[in-house]
C-alpha cells in the first residue's frame, strides 16, 4: 500500500494535496477521482451510530438514521467488562458498515476531573488505567468490522466552560500520570485509525498546534500510525497544525485551511515533505476504509437491541440496598415519576442517537409485577407540584413498595456547557421525600449521567444507579429490580458527599481563559484516600444480590527488577446462592517513596461470572509501569527500589487481601550533589558524615549525640542547612576549596555506585 499511496502523493498537485487536508463537507473526506481516491465517511456515535440523512450539524439538532442507542460511556464503564465492551464495539462496527460509514468519531476518553463537567457522561473514569482499558476495547470492537474509531478529545479536554479558548494549564507529571495516561494504552494496545485533538489549549498552545502532543508523543514515542482529525472547528491557524502533526482538518473549511497550508508551502513556511507525510497518513486509513467496505452489510436490529439490554444490566450499579430487593413478582409496585414514562436513556449533543427502539420502563414493570402508576413531577419543570405530590403519595400508600425514577434531565448535562451543583431538580427530591413519608419501602432509580448528592439516602431502603441506560433500559432495570440477574456494576468515578469535597473544586473551570490543574495527580478516589474524605460512594463500589470470598493471595517472586514481570493469583468463590458476577480490584501502594505519591493506584481489574459455590482464580500480570511515576528529571518513567504493596479488594475502600513485593530499580535516580543540597540530604554517605564532623568539630553546629533530646532543635536546623553555610557558620573550619573539592568527589562516588548497580 506504501509504494501505491506514494506513487498517488507524486502526482498530485499542490492544491490537491492541500485539499486533502480538509473536509470536503460536515460529515466527508475529500476524495481525487481522477486518481481513484474515494472520499468517505465519518460520522459521531461513541455509544450509537449518528448519521445524519440530509441536514448536518454536531450539536444533535437534527434528525439521523435509526440506530442501537447503548448505554453511554458512564454506564459502560461501570460494566468493568472488557470483552462485553468489545462486542459492543463489534456491533457499531456492524451497523457503520451498514450505513456506509468509515470511521466513528469515538470512543472518549477523557479523565472526570469533575463531575461538573456536561460531556462526562460520554467519558469513562476518573481513572487512567480502567479508563484506557475501557477505551481500547471499544476500539479493537469497532475496527474488528473494518470501520476505524477516532479516540478523543486529545488531550486535558475536562470541561466545557469556555472549550474552544480555555487554557488548561498543567504540570508535566500529572499529566503524563493521568491525562495523558488515559488515552496511551488505548493507542498502544488498540491502534486507532484516527485520533481527535481537542479545542483547547494545554499548557499555552493550542492542542491542535502542539507538535508535542501530536508529533513527539503521540506518533513518536506511542507509535501511533493513523492520522490526526481536529474536532469540528477546532483547527486555529491551518499551517501551524499541519506542521505540528495535524493531518486532517474538520469540518470542510470551504477553502479557507487549503489557502493557508498552499500559501505557507509556497513561501517555504511548511516544508512539502512534510504535507505529503500529512497527505500520506489520510491516504493510508482512506484505502483502509475501502477495502474493508461491505457492500449490501446489514445488522440484526433485535439482536443488537438485546445486546443493548444486556449491556444496560451489566451497566448499572446497586448502591444501597437494606435487603428489599430483588422484588417478589406476586408484589404489587407504584412506579413514580414521568422518566419511568419518558425515559432519560441518553445524553445530549453530538452523540444524541435516534433509537431503532425504545422500552418503556413502565411497560417493563408491569410485565413482571402488578403495578400502578404516578406521574410525580413535570420532566420539563424543575417546579415542585403539589397535585403531583399528593396523587404519588397515594399511589405509593396503596402499593406495597414504590418505585421511584427520579435523575437528571435533559437540560442539565449536555455537550456545549457545565453543571453547576450536583442537586436533583427539586421537583424529584420533594417526590422522594413526599413518598417516603407514607411508603417505608422505597426504591430509587437514577437516570443521570454523572453523580448527584443525595440528601435522602437515609429515607429510601434502595437505591439503583441507572445512569444513561440506552434504548433498552427499561427491561434491564426489571431483570435487575426482579432478580432475573444479580447487579454486577461498579462505578468508575466517585461519588461525593457534597461538591465541595471534590478535589478540583476551587479550581473548576478556572478563571477567564485559564483553568489551573491545582490538585496534581489527586484526582477522583486517590484525592479522598490521601485527604481522608469519606465519600458518598467510593469508587469501584457495587452491590450484589450474592456474596462473594476472596482468598489466597499469590505472587510468583517476592522480589523482581523493574525490568521483570510479576504474576499475582487470588481466589474468588461465590457464597451465595444466587449466581452472580464479581469485579476484582488490583491496587498498588508504594510503601516509601522520596516524591509524591497516591496512597494507591488502579493497576488491573478482572470480572468474574460465578454460579453459586463456585470458585475461580483470577490472575494479573504486572510490569514497570505498575509501580512506576514519571520522573520530570529522566523524562521517563521511573521506578524507585523498595517495597509495594499489592491490595486486592471489592471497592478502591474495602482491600480485602495484601501482600508485598519488593521492586529493584535498574536505572537509579543520581541527585547531583551541590552548594545548596542540605546536610540532612547527604549526612547519610559516609563520607558526607566525615566532611560535616570536620567542618562542625568544636561549633555549636556540631553533629548532637543521638540520645540527647536536649539538641533535637540543633539537629533540626542542621538538616535544612545548605553545604554552603557550613563555612560561614562554623568558623571557617573548611574552606571555600575543600568544600568544592568534597562536592565533586562525592558526586563521582555516587555516579560510580549507579553505574556499578
Amino acid at each position: 500500500m506504501n509504494q501505491n499511496v506514494n506513487a498517488l502523493i507524486d502526482q498530485m498537485t499542490l492544491e490537491e494535496k492541500a485539499g486533502m487536508c480538509s473536509g470536503l463537507d460536515f460529515w466527508h473526506l475529500k476524495g481525487v477521482e481522477r486518481l481513484g481516491i474515494p472520499s468517505i465517511m465519518v460520522t459521531d456515535g461513541p455509544h450509537g451510530l449518528r448519521k445524519q440523512d440530509t441536514s448536518a450539524d454536531h450539536l444533535g439538532l437534527f434528525d439521523s438514521v435509526p440506530a442501537t442507542c447503548f448505554p453511554s460511556a458512564a454506564g459502560m464503564a461501570s460494566s468493568w467488562n472488557r470483552s462485553l465492551i468489545e462486542r459492543v464495539g463489534a456491533a457499531l462496527g456492524e451497523e457503520c458498515q451498514a450505513e456506509g460509514v468509515g470511521v466513528l468519531l469515538g470512543p472518549g476518553a477523557n479523565i472526570k476531573r469533575s463531575p461538573l463537567c456536561g460531556r462526562n457522561f460520554e467519558y469513562f473514569s476518573e481513572d487512567p488505567y480502567h479508563s484506557s482499558q475501557m477505551a481500547a476495547h471499544h476500539i479493537k470492537g469497532v475496527q474488528s468490522q473494518g470501520v476505524g474509531t477516532s479516540l478523543k478529545h486529545f488531550a486535558v479536554n475536562n470541561q466545557e466552560h469556555r472549550r474552544m479558548s480555555v487554557d488548561a494549564v498543567v504540570d508535566e507529571r500529572t499529566l503524563r500520570e493521568i491525562y495523558l495516561a488515559s488515552f496511551e494504552e488505548a493507542v498502544k494496545q488498540a491502534q486507532p485509525w484516527t485520533v481527535m485533538s481537542s479545542y483547547n489549549k494545554v499548557n499555552g498552545e493550542y492542542a491542535s498546534e502542539s507538535k508535542r502532543l501530536l508529533t513527539d508523543i503521540l506518533k513518536d514515542e506511542w507509535g501511533f500510525e493513523g492520522f490526526v482529525v481536529s474536532d469540528w472547528g477546532a483547527v486555529n491557524e491551518r499551517a501551524d497544525a499541519v506542521a505540528a502533526g495535524l493531518e486532517l482538518e474538520m469540518p470542510a473549511s470551504h477553502g479557507a485551511g487549503e489557502k493557508k497550508v498552499i500559501e505557507a508551502v509556497q513561501n517555504g513556511t511548511l516544508p512539502e515533505e512534510v504535507l505529503d507525510r500529512a497527505v500520506k497518513r489520510i491516504l493510508q486509513i482512506i484505502f483502509k476504509v475501502a477495502a474493508h467496505q461491505k457492500n449490501n452489510a446489514s445488522y440484526d436490529q433485535e439482536a443488537h437491541h438485546q445486546l443493548a439490554r444486556e449491556t444496560a444490566r451489566e451497566s448499572m450499579v446497586l448502591l444501597q440496598n437494606d435487603g428489599i430487593l430483588p422484588l417478589a413478582k406476586s408484589s404489587k409496585v407504584a412506579v413514580i415519576g414521568e422518566f419511568a414514562q419518558k425515559p432519560r436513556y441518553q445524553g445530549g449533543g453530538s452523540s444524541h442517537i435516534k433509537p431503532t427502539k425504545l422500552e418503556n420502563i413502565f411497560e417493563e414493570i408491569a410485565k413482571e409485577a402488578e403495578a400502578v402508576y404516578a406521574r410525580g413531577y413535570d420532566v420539563m419543570s424543575d417546579e415542585v407540584d403539589a397535585l403531583l405530590l399528593e396523587e404519588a403519595q397515594q399511589a405509593a400508600a396503596s402499593a406495597d413498595t414504590a418505585l421511584l425514577f427520579v435523575g437528571l434531565p435533559d437540560r442539565y448535562e449536555s455537550e456545549g456547557y457545565d453543571r453547576k451543583h450536583l442537586h436533583l431538580p427539586a421537583n424529584h427530591t420533594a417526590l422522594i421525600q413526599a413518598v417516603a413519608a407514607v411508603q417505608k419501602n422505597v426504591v430509587v432509580v437514577l437516570s443521570n449521567g454523572a453523580p448527584v448528592e443525595m440528601p435522602w439516602l437515609g429515607q429510601v431502603s434502595a437505591v439503583l444507579e441507572g445512569y444513561l441506560g440506552g434504548q433498552a433500559l427499561g427491561g434491564a432495570i426489571a431483570d435487575l429490580l426482579f432478580g432475573a440477574v444479580s447487579p454486577s456494576g461498579k462505578l468508575a468515578e466517585t461519588f461525593p458527599q457534597k461538591l465541595s469535597h471534590n478535589p478540583s473544586h476551587l479550581n473548576f473551570p478556572g478563571e477567564g481563559d485559564k483553568v489551573e490543574y491545582k490538585e496534581g495527580l489527586f484526582v477522583g478516589y486517590r484525592y479522598y484516600d490521601k485527604k481522608q474524605i469519606e465519600p458518598l460512594f467510593p469508587f469501584g463500589f457495587g452491590l450484589s444480590y450474592t456474596a462473594f470470598a476472596y482468598s489466597d493471595l499469590q505472587v510468583d517472586k517476592k522480589e523482581l527488577l523493574d525490568t521483570d514481570t510479576v504474576t499475582v493469583t487470588m481466589k474468588v468463590k461465590n457464597t451465595g446462592k444466587m449466581a452472580g458476577q464479581e469485579v476484582v480490584q488490583l491496587y498498588v501502594r508504594d510503601r516509601e517513596s522520596t516524591v509524591i505519591r497516591p496512597e494507591k493506584e488502579l493497576k488491573g481489574f478482572e470480572k468474574v461470572n460465578l454460579e453459586p459455590g463456585e470458585e475461580a482464580t483470577v490472575t494479573f500480570t504486572l510490569g514497570k509501569r505498575a509501580f512506576a511515576y514519571y520522573n520530570t528529571d529522566l523524562a521517563d518513567w521511573h521506578v524507585e527500589t523498595g517495597d509495594f504493596s499489592l491490595l486486592i479488594g471489592s471497592s478502591s475502600a474495602d482491600i480485602l487481601l495484601e501482600e508485598t513485593v519488593h521492586v529493584t530499580s535498574t536505572v537509579p535516580v543520581v541527585k547531583r550533589v551541590h552548594r545548596n543540597t542540605t546536610v540532612g540530604d547527604v549526612l547519610h554517605y559516609p563520607a558526607a558524615k566525615a566532611f560535616v564532623e570536620k567542618a562542625t568539630a568544636g561549633s555549636p553546629f556540631s553533629l548532637p549525640e543521638e540520645s540527647a533530646e536536649e539538641n533535637d532543635m540543633m539537629a533540626a536546623m542542621m538538616k535544612y542547612l545548605p553545604l554552603r553555610a557550613l563555612i560561614a557558620f562554623t568558623g571557617n573550619a573548611v574552606s571555600e576549596a575543600e568544600m568544592n573539592e568534597f562536592i565533586d568527589e562525592l558526586n563521582v562516588s555516587l555516579q560510580e555506585k549507579a553505574v556499578q548497580k
